[in-house]
């Protein structure tokens, strides 16, 4: 999968793992590091696991259209398909099949 990111300084912290560790702990970079292997490793959205500890979901409310893993308790990764239009199902939802793209915009306590 194709991943870019909201903004330079979150790109600089997710490719350099001393300001990842500085910036989330140690803990949570740990667990960012590895979901972002399986983000990249998966081919579209539907190969990203739906069941822990990954356990990707669509979100809701005023982060609709975003989809969020986990990492460490209450934290998750937000990210939003990269694709202008989204791939939509015939229902209207998002096809994650065919999300081959994707923008991470936050690491965030949403609850």
């Amino acid at each position: 999968m194709n991943i870019a990111f909201r903004t330079r300084k979150l790109e600089k912290a997710f490719n350099d793992e001393t300001i990842l560790k500085r910036q989330y702990g140690s803990r949570r970079a740990k667990a960012i590091a590895m979901r972002m292997a399986v983000l990249k490793s998966a081919r579209n959205l539907a190969g990203v696991p739906t069941t822990p500890p990954d356990r990707r979901h669509q979100l809701v409310g005023d982060r609709d259209e975003r989809f969020a893993v986990d990492l460490v308790h209450p934290y998750r990764l937000v990210f939003a398909p990269d694709h202008a239009p989204i791939p939509r199902d015939d229902d209207g939802g998002i096809d994650i099949e065919r999300v081959t793209s994707i923008t991470v915009e936050d690491v965030v306590d949403y609850h």
